[in-house]
């Protein structure tokens, strides 16, 4: 039986969007028939232009799941590093996408999913954990979900948390903050990457590891297509696997 999409769009969409109420600008992509909603939350001096978010993106449409790349602080405030390791403040305004993306009707039918890079990871804990809008799943690419403290005991969204094996002292922040995390949670080491995952092949890894874990979690029902399927899965990558 064909997967029913989430969205009863067979319309692509790509617009650019402002996000209300802090005017922060972002690109919204739809692809037809659409099975669930990504709001990515870059890193510390990163933007919505962030050339490995937009590498995950691209795949994540591909895979039929709806994309929002947006700035979590305008140009003047990035140099704020106050703002910029500001948890707190990136959680509401990620908050703040995800409750535009409810009301926007080309994506208000989507269950929702963030994915967070660096500080951006902690900000997508800390926004899952606050429940509203609430969020069907969470991944973390060379995060920092520590930053998200005594929020990690209340997110409840499965969440897997993607390290590079050369990653020296985050892998350890990250066993951390899995062994608090309240919800189903996986760590996936990365081998041979470090922290921004530009050896070859593991920015491959990470979209892998990423579509796979959206497309099972986001869905009413699960994608389950034998076809649809890369040769190199997640589970057979070599990726070390830790729950």
């Amino acid at each position: 039986m064909p997967i029913q999409p989430t969205a009863d769009t067979g319309t692509p969409v790509s617009r650019d969007v402002i996000i209300p109420p802090y005017d922060l600008p972002g690109r919204l992509c739809v692809p037809a028939n659409a099975l669930g909603m990504v709001v990515f939350a870059h890193g510390s001096g990163s933007s919505r232009h962030s050339p490995r978010n937009m590498q995950v993106a691209e795949s994540l449409q591909k895979a039929r799941l709806a994309t929002l790349l947006f700035d979590l602080l305008h140009g003047h405030e990035a140099q704020d590093r106050a703002r910029v390791f500001d948890i707190p403040l990136l959680a509401r305004r990620l908050a703040a996408a995800g409750h535009w993306t409810r009301d926007d009707p080309e994506t208000a039918a989507l269950n929702l999913g963030y994915f967070g890079a660096s500080t951006g990871a902690a900000a997508a804990l800390v926004a899952a954990a606050e429940g509203a809008p609430q969020v069907r799943a969470v991944v973390s690419r060379g995060g920092r979900p520590d930053l998200a403290g005594s929020y990690l005991t209340r997110v409840q969204a499965p969440t897997l948390l993607i390290v590079g094996d050369r990653d020296t002292g985050v892998i350890e922040l990250n066993e951390q903050a899995r062994a608090q995390l309240a919800g189903r949670r996986e760590m996936r080491l990365v081998p041979g990457a470090t922290h921004l995952f530009e050896e070859p092949g593991c920015l491959e890894a990470v979209v892998a590891l990423t579509v796979d874990w959206f497309t099972r979690h986001l869905p009413d029902e699960p994608v389950d297509d034998p076809a649809d399927k890369a040769e190199d899965t997640p589970e057979g990558a070599g990726v070390e696997i830790h729950r």
